[in-house]
């Protein structure tokens, strides 16, 4: 591929012939069990032809035809065994890597938007990217103070791209649906046409990663690489070495999969705790996994150290929501009295927040019989996260016989905790993908408002002003269930 593809009638002409593939496949597929062979057997043969065109289209697109498939990408977990099999390989790609952008395209970009001596900024430039995405493409470089650098790069067009290619997505949003079932795709995409011009705009970025990594600076679990240069469409970031988290996903140790997994949900709870803001793009390849500091002598032991002190490094601050009082109490105040199995406390904070509209009466103890599985990693201990247990919850809520699904369907998702019920979903989809045994509670105990109960008292005062508690001009949400 030698360009990003930016007329609009190009990138919707691939676009609309993916629902013509599906049905393609379809017609090809009912004349192989027609002509003998197995319904189980065509049946792979038709999702392994599907995976391909589908995320090979959304891969070389990028844009927002990427940005839809590394978003589904997290909840490959979700899908049955015999469906995920020849999803799984074709996702990982989108985690981490797209066909490149030539190196004249780069060198354009970095002429426009940083001057014709660019070079001078830099003492090695590798014109190979080491990561190409959704937006952008990441090169390595060392910058003229010596630092190892991260240059990340904006594919010109970017933003007409974005736009185009996820209007035309939400036009066959249905025929992506059984791709995670349960998951309606439809609000996904509008979700990420609302924070188009944030992903875009990367001065906005380069300060949401600053007040990370001012926050996370000398933090011994978690590393946030320094902005060191920042134009339009161009950010340089110090550069972090790691294993890639869908390299953990697969071939990482029980114990990297356990350490990547507590970190990474440590990052989710205290994130917004301690910066108040909420990084909300959890795809692995964000993600690395890096071995300890080097000790006050500048040593670094040759195996890396137990992995019990390995850290996470976090990469990708383009997409974040602002929480300036954290996490919303309500959320921390429904766990903790769901878990104390109090189902009309619980109903009222969800009828409060608008998780019930005030034209639906609903019963307060089918309600907590809904939530309780799904809130079942924090009852315990640890929790081991897995491929059967998200399985298992997206099979209840999907079926529509069960009552699940109904219940589902009445429950509505305010504007204010779409993007946290996403980012949260999707962390939990990685979890599931690493397999990680997690101490989540944990994690709720130190970081989330009103989860002990000696502490909501006090939350609930420093949670008056964070405008989670009233919004009665708020337009209404979505269904739960996307």
């Amino acid at each position: 591929m030698s360009d990003l593809p930016r007329k609009a009638v190009t990138r919707t002409a691939k676009l609309a012939a993916l629902p013509l593939g599906f049905a393609g496949r379809a017609t090809w597929g009912l004349g192989k069990r027609i002509g003998g062979k197995s319904a189980e057997l065509v049946a792979r043969e038709v999702q392994q032809r599907t995976a391909e065109q589908l995320f090979k289209t959304l891969g070389e697109l990028k844009g927002g035809a990427m940005k839809l498939g590394q978003a589904l990408s997290v909840f490959e977990s979700a899908l049955p065994e015999e469906i995920a099999g020849p999803y799984r390989a074709a996702l990982t790609k989108l985690q981490e890597a797209a066909p490149p952008l030539p190196a004249r395209t780069v060198h354009g970009v970095l002429t426009e938007r940083i001057g014709e001596d660019w070079r001078e900024y830099f003492l090695e430039f590798e014109d190979t990217p080491a990561a190409a995405a959704s937006i952008g493409q990441v090169h390595r470089a060392v910058w003229h103070d010596g630092r190892e650098v991260a240059v990340k790069v904006q594919y010109p067009g970017a933003g007409e791209a974005l736009l185009s290619d996820l209007a035309q997505l939400s036009r066959f949003a249905r025929l992506l649906g059984p791709l995670v079932p349960g998951m309606d795709i439809k609000p996904v995409i509008k979700e990420l046409r609302d924070r188009v011009s944030e992903e875009l705009d990367y001065e906005l970025e380069a300060q949401a990663q600053q007040e990370h990594a001012a926050e996370f600076e000398g933090d011994p679990d978690v590393v946030i690489p320094q902005v060191v240069h920042q134009s339009d469409q161009v950010l340089v970031t110090e550069w972090i070495d790691g294993i890639p988290l869908s390299e953990v996903i697969a071939e990482g140790t029980a114990e990297q999969r356990d350490r990547a997994g507590q970190l990474l949900a440590r990052f989710l709870f205290s994130g917004p705790a301690r910066t108040g803001l909420l990084h909300a793009d959890p795809h692995p390849g964000n993600f690395r996994l890096l071995p300890p500091a080097a000790d006050e002598a500048g040593q670094v032991e040759e195996d890396g150290g137990p992995v019990g002190s390995w850290r996470l490094g976090v990469l990708d601050f383009g997409t974040v929501d602002r929480l300036p009082g954290g996490l919303p109490q309500n959320i921390g105040d429904s766990l903790r009295l769901a878990l104390e199995g109090d189902a009309a406390g619980v109903y009222g904070l969800l009828r409060e927040e608008g998780f019930v509209k005030e034209s639906i009466d609903l019963d307060p103890d089918a309600v907590l019989d809904y939530l309780l599985p799904i809130i079942e990693p924090t009852q315990v201990e640890e929790f081991t996260f897995s491929r059967g247990w998200i399985r298992e919850q997206a099979a209840r809520i999907a079926d529509p016989r069960s009552p699940a699904h109904q219940l589902g369907r009445q429950l509505n998702l305010p504007p204010s905790y779409v993007l946290i019920h996403r980012v949260t979903l999707s962390t939990i989809g990685v979890l599931c993908q690493l397999g990680a045994t997690v101490r989540l509670r944990d994690e709720l105990e130190a970081w989330l408002p009103g989860f002990l109960a000696e502490d909501a008292e006090a939350e609930d005062a420093a949670a008056e002003g964070t405008g989670y508690a009233e919004e009665e001009d708020e337009p209404e949400g979505e269904p739960v269930q996307a």
